[in-house]
């Protein structure tokens, strides 16, 4: 007699192998059939990706274009400037009018020619993106600008001023041109250590009142200035700059303290009128 075991066991379920083979047709079809449209799609997208990108490339060398045009603008700005420095440095009480009048010229030279081609250059874009290209330019603008309005009428040219001078330049169709209160500030910081310069050179000629308006001038921008310092915290050039300041002002308060001292002992300027005359010893005076 057989034993059971040697017949398999028979199942009276349907065989699955069917239903799945029949699934997977099924997917076959439905991918074939979606084939075509997945891979115009994939092609669509990648013509729209390379057509962003070649437009972002040609923005970013426009951009550079641009701000190769604006650094050079502000070079031509930083040099023409410090021309009018120059000059404003070489008055005295004898040459005040033909100095200031030829540093007049200049510096309108300097706004109607390289201010008024970095003005275009920043029309109708968002100038503050390209802050770091022209800011030295017109830091030291503002520098020779309030140098000569202080020798001119010994007041502070302000910011509004300033800017005032700079709205004509710019198309009305777009948004002008306006300098900063930082690139302001830190253009009145540099003035600092030119009006420093200023004043001893005329301690030097004998004009011992003019440095003493410095002084005092030089003491009331730092004394401002000492305010803003802490609110501008985050800028590296204020901090540098404010130390620097401070610097002038200390060296200003020593040159008219020891012209002071001097004076008190009887000692005479060098270049003033109170020269000593000797011919009351029987010493001739030196011609």
């Amino acid at each position: 007699m057989l034993s059971a075991r040697a017949f398999p066991k028979i199942s009276l379920m349907a065989p699955k192998q069917p239903h799945r083979l029949h699934r997977a047709a099924e997917t076959t079809l439905q991918s074939a059939a979606k084939r075509p449209r997945t891979m115009t799609t994939v092609a669509a997208e990648s013509s729209s990706m390379r057509s962003a990108f070649a437009e972002y490339a040609d923005y970013l060398n426009d951009l550079n274009d641009k701000r190769e045009r604006i650094v050079k603008a502000s070079r031509d700005i930083t040099m023409n400037s410090k021309k009018v420095i120059f000059q404003v440095h070489r008055i005295s009480k004898h040459n005040q009018e033909e100095v200031l009048e030829k540093a007049e010229k200049d510096l309108a030279a300097v706004t109607n020619q390289y201010v008024a081609r970095l003005v275009k250059e920043l029309g109708g874009t968002d100038f503050w993106k390209l802050r770091r290209a022209y800011s030295p330019g017109v830091q030291e603008y503002v520098e020779a600008a309030t140098l000569y309005k202080f020798c001119k009428t010994g007041n502070l040219l302000n910011l509004d001023e300033i800017n005032a001078v700079l709205l004509p330049l710019s198309d009305h169709s777009q948004e002008p041109l306006q300098i900063n209160v930082l690139d302001y500030i830190l253009g009145l910081a540099d003035l600092t250590g030119e009006l420093m310069r200023l004043a001893i050179g005329r301690i030097s000629d004998g004009e011992i009142e003019f440095a003493k308006k410095i002084c005092r001038f030089v003491r009331e921008i730092h004394r401002e200035l000492i305010l803003l310092a802490p609110i501008m915290d985050d800028s590296y050039d204020m901090k540098t700059k404010m130390d620097t300041m401070l610097q002038s002002v200390i060296k200003i308060e020593n040159a008219c303290f020891s012209v002071h001292v001097r004076g008190s002992e009887g000692i005479p300027l060098l270049g003033s009128d109170d020269v000593p005359s000797y011919s009351s010893m029987g010493v001739p005076d030196v011609e």
